[in-house]
Parts: C-alpha cells; structure tokens; sequence
C-alpha cells in the first residue's frame, strides 16, 4: 500500500524537524519545503494528502501562500493544518481567514498529531 503524502513548510527546525520525524512514524511519506513559493506547484504535483505549515517565516506571507492554495482548482480540496506560538493570535486568525482547516500551537501539533490529521482528514 501506497504511502500517503504529507507537505510540510517550515523554517524553524524546532518544531520543524519534530514533526516531519512524528509524521513518519505516523506512516506518512513526507516531503518538506522551505519556502512558500513552491507550495501551491509543489502540491499541484505532488498531491499530497494534506498540507502542514508553519505559520512563522522570517521572509514569507505564508497566510498568502495558504490562500493561494485554497483558490486553485487543483489543490483546494487539500487540508491545511497551520501552527505557530500561542502568542500569535492575529497570524493564527489570518490564517484561518486563508483558508487553514485547522490552526493550532506549536506545543499542540507534536503532541496531538495523530489527533489532528484524523480531524482535518475528516470528510464531512
């Protein structure tokens, strides 16, 4: 059995790196980029089960590229998880606003990863 497809966009290598490795032992093949601008291309071919990203980037609108995302035919169906620090209430409420299925702390996407993907893979 194939292997589903996890995209994760990070910077900081903590969390980062946490959950890429927690996504593996989830079973999920996981491919990591580092920068927004390939994120709508890089699902467009890839097609991934679900998006995660880091809501924290030093030189990128990552709320943009999570619109972008939402708009696009081909990859609007894709669900996005984003995480950033608790205190980061208006970046977690633009990110919502993006189109984000779910938004939580960083403390939160490590710890209730299985969790979480069961509730954003959730059809309804």
């Amino acid at each position: 059995m194939t292997q589903p497809l996890a995209i994760v966009v990070y910077e900081k290598l903590l969390p980062g790196t946490q959950l890429v490795n927690r996504l593996q032992d989830l079973k999920y093949r996981v491919q990591s980029i580092t920068d927004k601008e390939s994120l709508v291309a890089c699902a467009q071919q890839e097609r991934p089960m679900l998006v995660i990203v880091d809501l924290v980037a030093a030189n990128h609108n990552i709320c943009a590229a999570i619109g972008q995302l939402r708009q696009n035919p081909p990859t609007r169906h894709i669900p996005v998880i984003a995480f950033a620090p608790e205190d980061a209430v208006e970046l977690q409420a633009n990110a919502r606003a993006a189109g984000a299925v779910l938004v939580v702390n960083e403390a939160a996407i490590v710890n209730h990863l299985p969790q979480l993907l069961e509730q954003a893979l959730r059809v309804e």
